[in-house]
This record gives C-alpha cells, sequence and structure tokens, in this order.
C-alpha cells in the first residue's frame, strides 16, 4: 500500500475507534520505516503502537478477527540449490532475490523492487516448493493462504476476511503465497459464477495492487486458462513451471539418490527412461517408496533389486480417470522383479508405456 494510502488508513482507524485497524495500519507503516531503512521514525511509531490497548470495540459492533485465521506459517526449509528449475525461472528468480535484498539501493534511485510472482503449470512441478525457497533465501517469514479460513457463505464475508488478511501482511515483510490462485481469481466474465465472486475478484486484485514491495506476494495455479485477464497485468513476472523433460528428470534423481547407501549401482538414467514423463512429485513419490524398503530392509535387499521392483510395480499404478473410468494398467506388470531377463523386459515395456500414456484429461495451458 502506498504511504499516502497508510495515512489515509491510519486517519480512518482513529476516528472510527477501530484499534484492530488503527494497530495493523501503525505496524505496516513501521515496516515500511524499517525497508526505507529510517530506524528512529520507525523505533518511534512502534513505542507509540504499545500505548494502544489491546481490547477493541468496532463501532458496528461486530466481531473481527486479525486476518492470522487465514493463514498458515511455515518454516521454509527448501532452498534454490534443492530445485530443478529450467534457465529463465532460475535468472529470474535470482533477480527478484537480488531486487528484494537490494532495495534500499533500488529505493534511492526512486525505484521499488519487483515483489508479484504468478506462478503456471501442471502439478506436481515446483510451484510450492518455488516459492519456499524465495522465502528461504530472504529470510523471510513464508505465509500460506487458507481458503477454508478465507471463503464465507455470506454476502459480503468474504471481502471481508480478505481485507483482515491483507492488512496482517502488510505488518512486516514477508512471502505470501496463494495455491490454487484460481479458486478467487477466477475470470469474471464467466456468466456461469455469481456476482459475490465478482465482487471478490475485484477487491482482490485492488488488495493486491495496494501491497507493499517488501511483501513478496507468489500466486500458484495449474489452471492459467481460468485466471481472470486483470490477473496478469498485476504480477510483474510471470513463471511457466512445465513439466520435466528426460534431462531434467534424470538431473532431479541424480540429486535426490546421491546420499544413498550404494546409490552408485543404481542409474537415475535408466530410472527416467523406465518412469516415463512424470511429474517431480511423482518421480519423488517413488523414490521415497523405493528408499523406505531399503531403509526397513536393513541390508538384507540390495538397492538394485528393490529399484528393478518397484519399476514392475510402477506399470500397475492407478492414473488419472478418463470419461470417469479409473484405469489400471497391471496386465504388464511382472509377477516378480526377479524373474529373470523376460520380467526385466516387461518392466522395462511397462514402466515407460504406462508413464508415457497414463497422463490423460490434461488441458494444454494457453
Amino acid at each position: 500500500m502506498a504511504r499516502s494510502d497508510l495515512l489515509i488508513s491510519l486517519v480512518r482507524a482513529g476516528a472510527s475507534g477501530d484499534r484492530t485497524a488503527l494497530r495493523s495500519t501503525v505496524e505496516a507503516l513501521v515496516a515500511d520505516e524499517r525497508a526505507r531503512s529510517h530506524h528512529v521514525m520507525a523505533d518511534r511509531l512502534h513505542r507509540a503502537l504499545d500505548a494502544v490497548p489491546v481490547a477493541q470495540t468496532t463501532p458496528s459492533g461486530m466481531q473481527h478477527g486479525s486476518g492470522r485465521d487465514a493463514i498458515l506459517e511455515i518454516t521454509p526449509r527448501r532452498t534454490l540449490d534443492d530445485l530443478v528449475l529450467t534457465l529463465p525461472v532460475r535468472k529470474q528468480t535470482k533477480d527478484l532475490i537480488e531486487e528484494q535484498t537490494r532495495a534500499d539501493l533500488l529505493r534511492a534511485h526512486g525505484m521499488q523492487p519487483r515483489h508479484r510472482v504468478l506462478l503456471s503449470g501442471p502439478p506436481g512441478n515446483g510451484k510450492t516448493s518455488l516459492a519456499e525457497a524465495v522465502a528461504e533465501a530472504l529470510g523471510l517469514p513464508f505465509l500460506v493462504v487458507r481458503y477454508d479460513a478465507l471463503i464465507g457463505s455470506y454476502l459480503g464475508e468474504t471481502n471481508a476476511r480478505l481485507r483482515r488478511l491483507f492488512d496482517f501482511a502488510r505488518t512486516m515483510p514477508s512471502v505470501l503465497f496463494f495455491d490454487e490462485f484460481d479458486a478467487i481469481g477466477k475470470e469474471r466474465g464467466d456468466p456461469q459464477e455469481t456476482g459475490e465472486i465478482k465482487r471478490v475478484v475485484s477487491f482482490l486484485l485492488m488488495q493486491i495492487d495496494q501491497l507493499p514491495s517488501y511483501v513478496v506476494t507468489i500466486a500458484a495455479t495449474n489452471h492459467a486458462e481460468l485466471l481472470d485477464r486483470a490477473v496478469w497485468r498485476r504480477f510483474e513476472l510471470r513463471l511457466d513451471m512445465p513439466a520435466p523433460d528426460q534431462p531434467a528428470r534424470v538431473a532431479f534423481i541424480a540429486r535426490q539418490i546421491a546420499a544413498w547407501p550404494a546409490a552408485e549401482k543404481v542409474s537415475a538414467a535408466r530410472i527416467a527412461t523406465h518412469l516415463g514423463a512424470t511429474s517431480y512429485a511423482e518421480t519423488l513419490d517413488f523414490l521415497q517408496a523405493v528408499r523406505r524398503q531399503h531403509i526397513l530392509a536393513q541390508g538384507t535387499r540390495d538397492l538394485p533389486g528393490l529399484v528393478n521392483e518397484h519399476l514392475a510395480l510402477w506399470a500397475g499404478r492407478v492414473k488419472p480417470s478418463v470419461d470417469g473410468q479409473r484405469i489400471a494398467k497391471t496386465s504388464a506388470a511382472p509377477r516378480s522383479a526377479k524373474s529373470g531377463s523376460k520380467a526385466k523386459g516387461q518392466a522395462q515395456h511397462g514402466g515407460g508405456a504406462g508413464a508415457g500414456k497414463g497422463r490423460p484429461g490434461r488441458k494444454v495451458r494457453p
């Protein structure tokens, strides 16, 4: 939010006696002053804020939350080095991080760092992980929006909760993450949508516009075609997070198994070939299943044998539905991964075919 808007909000909160709004506005001013390296002024504002009683009474007599209820704070653990990213995504993410860490230099020249990012791509390919890695690199709280606590059933309730959420977000530098952003950023021109959702989208866009640059807002969607056209303009960075190709899957698998005992006996390229066109999340699920069994075996089973067994089972997994029919390809799966070269050939054929053709029903992004 611009400084002038904060001052207007401060006057309104003081005039109406809304102590919650008063506190959140002053906290936003404090964060803004600290972002500008005006620490003396920030300390004075903070001391003045301490004199405001915690209890509140609002003119409407309604119970107001703090906005914190609609946010789940997660300690970021993933780093950029943990992720396999395309070169454009990695470069633009590093540029964003540099702009945020050197924001004082930009502000000294009358510019603000970029702070609004839209991630688009099929599920399981690192959108949430990238948002978490940005928070880790900046050393900021990672705030994930909870839609179950945000969406209300009464007229105007969702907008009221959105207002409190954004008021809370303005109080401190953070990474604010909207997963499944198409749930609230839908196209307003859709005739099947109600007038309420259209008002929510309009209010959401206004609030995103008013967020200060020290709040890095990241939105992720699996269905970019459902987003309102005005949503795209709000985001300075719009990054495509595609499904991994073969070299990316090989690099991801090699990174995951590097610390395993006897990992040198397993070929990352061979596993990637058998798994076929899978997402990072599906690949990780497979590798973790192998690793769990390897740990439980306590040295009684060799790692290559376990990999072969799980690759054979991979062909029989349940895949996304086609016209409401859930199909599991079990006919190609061998009875045992230890039945010789024939079983090995069947496992290879089953893994490649099952993964390569098992992604029906996916929409092509615009």
